[in-house]
Formats: structure tokens, sequence, C-alpha cells
């Protein structure tokens, strides 16, 4: 868990925090894409393996996790968490592959927003929920040949992403600094290292996927994990959250430019619909306290 002291920050390292916000979502969202291209050669499990072997690699060193020193009642949560770590990506890869990335990347955002609205104690809450539901049916749009494994998959990221955040807060109490968020990426990164010399060994790889895997790794892990942590020192928590909104709407964008994908006009009003409700829960419901925000996600 890392703590936020951005209380009271100058107005200008504010701005300079929120643009660096921006700049994470943007790239989180082109790794996503880049991770979908290759997806014909390596699938969803084969890019989700490679991503965390990055984000381990970058991370392990750097943070330097004392792993000796962690008794069972630390241990346990870093394991769950790290295996929160992959149903969530794996569940959001193979989303994308089915449905798209900005319907994929809006359905995972209900597990944020979840968290948030179960948190909140406001009246207003209410409003957002079933702006959040109206939302979700807008940009499914029920029909016999809707594909309904898609956004179960979608789903699945959701939920994990909401487990994701409760036992970063669990890991926070438990672990100093984020030695815990490492030491998770690092279990997660073993679990997938046998798929991914599976997946190297029994099929040809091309140079080209495995350059987009490790775009998604860097892109969508490495670059976002640094970027946060110098905004969670310039910006409030509750800004922290409105700003994150924003992944769902560069999701669509850049699903639409750079991968082709076609949302239908009650598609994008249900995106806006989830990212309003997102922001909206973040804004109304946060009471005056303890700052916190989870560790971005490995």
């Amino acid at each position: 868990m890392i703590q936020n002291s951005a209380a009271g920050v100058q107005p200008s390292r504010k701005a300079g925090g929120a643009a660096t916000l921006v700049a994470s979502a943007l790239s989180n969202q082109l790794g996503a894409a880049s991770g979908s291209l290759a997806f014909p050669v390596m699938g969803p499990v084969g890019v989700v393996a490679v991503r965390q072997l990055v984000a381990a690699v970058v991370l392990l060193p750097l943070v330097r996790p004392r792993l000796r020193e962690l008794n069972w009642s630390q241990w346990w949560p870093v394991l769950l968490l790290a295996v929160s770590f992959g149903t969530m990506n794996l569940g959001l890869y193979a989303s994308i592959q089915r449905i798209g990335l900005g319907l994929a990347v809006t359905l995972e955002f209900l597990g944020p927003l979840a968290v948030a609205l179960i948190s909140s104690r406001q009246k207003s809450s209410a409003l957002c929920a079933v702006a959040a539901a109206v939302g979700v049916i807008a940009i499914t749009q029920p029909e016999v040949s809707m594909d309904f494994l898609g956004i179960g998959f979608g789903l699945i990221a959701a939920c994990s992403w909401a487990a994701y955040i409760l036992l970063n807060r669990t890991v926070g109490r438990r672990i100093r600094g984020i030695q815990g968020t490492a030491a998770a990426t690092g279990v997660s990164a073993t679990l997938f290292l046998p798929v991914a010399v599976v997946i190297f060994v029994s099929q040809p790889v091309d140079g080209f996927s495995v350059l987009c895997a490790v775009g998604a790794g860097i892109l969508a892990s490495v670059l976002p994990y640094v970027a946060d942590l110098i905004a969670l020192r310039r910006v409030p928590a509750n800004l922290f959250g409105v700003l994150m909104s924003i992944n769902p709407v560069f999701a669509a964008i850049i699903g639409a430019v750079a991968l082709h994908e076609d949302l239908a006009m009650g598609q994008w009003v249900g995106i806006s619909l989830i990212v309003a409700a997102n922001a909206a829960v973040l804004l109304l419901g946060r009471k005056p306290g303890p700052k916190w925000k989870e560790a971005p996600r490995g």
C-alpha cells in the first residue's frame, strides 16, 4: 500500500501529477493493444506470461523485497495477490481477444467501481450503481449473437481487480512499503514461467509477436508503475481514482483507431456512463480521513 502525501501540494505539482497519470493511462492501454497483436501466435495466456515476467524482471531488482523475513501471516495475502494478478490479466486479455479492447477494459473497471460503491455510505452511491448497470447493458447490448464468454472474461477481470484492491490493503498493512507488491509480482511470474516455456518450445514464435508481448509488459506494467509512483506523491487519492477513469476512454479510442474495432453509439454511451459513475462515486463518496491508494497493477 502506498501512502499518498499529496495534500496541500502546489497547483503546478498537482497539474504535473495529473498529466503523469494521464500518460500512465495512455501507456497502459497502448500496452494492452500491443499485447493483442501477439494473440494470433501466442494467445492471451502467452502474452500474459511474458508480461508478468517482464514486470518481475524490472520490479524485483528495483524493490528487492526481503522474502526470507516474511512470516505466514504476511505470505498468504501475498500469494493470493499473486493469483489475483494472474487472473486479472488473463481475464482481461481473453476478453480483449473476443470483444475488443474498449469493451473489455470498461467491463474490467466495474471491479474498482464496485469496491468504491461498497465502501461509500453516501445515498448518491445508489445512483452511481444504477448508472453503471445501465452502462453495462448498453455496452454489452444483450443479443443472441453477443459473445457472452468474452463478457464473462471481462467480469472475471473485474472481480479479480476488486480482489486485488482489497488484498493490497491487507498486504500494505502487514508489509512495509511496496515489498509485498513486488513479492506478489515475482510469485506470479514464477507461476507463469512454465507456461511461457511450453509456448515457446511447442510452437514457432516470431520476433514480432515476442516484441509485442514484451511491449505489453513495458507499456502496461513497468511504465505505469513508475508513473503512478511519481503521481501519488503529487495528487490526492480521490483525484488519482477519478483520473484512472480515463482508462476505458483511451481503450475505446485506441481500439477504434489502432485495432479497427467498431463501437456502436449505444456502446460509447455505456462506456461514458461507467466512467462517469466511477468518477462520481470517488468524488461524492470520499470522506475525510487517511488517504490511501492501492499499488499500481502488476
